[in-house]
């Protein structure tokens, strides 16, 4: 089994053939024993519940197919709506223990944590069943202000030696730079631009030499 996996979150335009270029990341990750893309985050800004649900569709029928969880970016009634695998928030958007309410015992919540480990403890503590530190690198994707610390590797370390909770590297990360993320003890890799500025099955591929080693 693989121990760092891919994390693949959408680009805000998840209309027109994206369906199918997440079909081929989701298989350019697979190999004989192990599955390189096990969550994928959907994100859309602006637009309505109603409308968010048809984009989602196709993308949570393809994750499904393949065993990949969808995770639905900020939004607890989205993902209510949707029977998403679980969500994902920001500091903003409620806290785990809200969300656990709403969505029951068996989804997947996650919580932003930016360079903070109180607040990935205060996550933990909330009932979150992972963490995401960032952004690592700079980011398009990742907004985390003209202020926001940068969190460095050893609050990876720190994390993966003292909790059980597994723990998401993203931000502006690349197969040329996701190694030592992956050494410092990142569970997940969090990437977007990476994977779907380009040929998204170069990436993955670009990205399992580096994780499969």
């Amino acid at each position: 089994m693989t121990k760092t996996q891919l994390y693949l979150i959408s680009p805000l335009d998840v209309g027109g053939d994206f369906p199918q270029r997440l079909e081929r990341a989701i298989m350019a990750g697979k190999g004989p024993k192990s599955q390189l893309v096990t969550a994928f985050q959907f994100r859309v800004k602006g637009i309505d519940n109603h409308e968010a649900a048809v984009l989602a569709e196709p993308l949570q029928a393809i994750c499904a197919a393949h065993d990949v969880a969808f995770i639905v970016n900020d939004s607890v009634a989205l993902a209510k709506r949707l029977k998403a695998d679980g969500v994902h928030l920001g500091q903003d958007d409620g806290s785990p223990r809200d969300a656990r309410e709403e969505l029951g015992r068996e989804a997947q919540i996650g919580v932003t944590c930016h360079a903070s480990r109180h607040m990935a403890m205060n996550a933990g503590e909330q009932g979150a069943d992972y963490v995401a530190f960032g952004a690592f690198y700079p980011s398009t994707t990742k907004d985390k202000g003209p202020e926001a610390e940068v969190p460095d590797l050893e609050l990876l370390q720190w994390w993966s030696q003292i909790f059980e909770i597994p723990c998401v590297a993203i931000g502006g990360i690349t197969p040329d730079n996701c190694a030592p993320l992956v050494a410092a003890g990142a569970d997940f890799i969090a990437v977007s631009g990476a994977v779907w500025g380009g040929d998204e099955v170069a990436a993955i591929e670009a990205f399992a030499k580096v994780l499969r080693g």
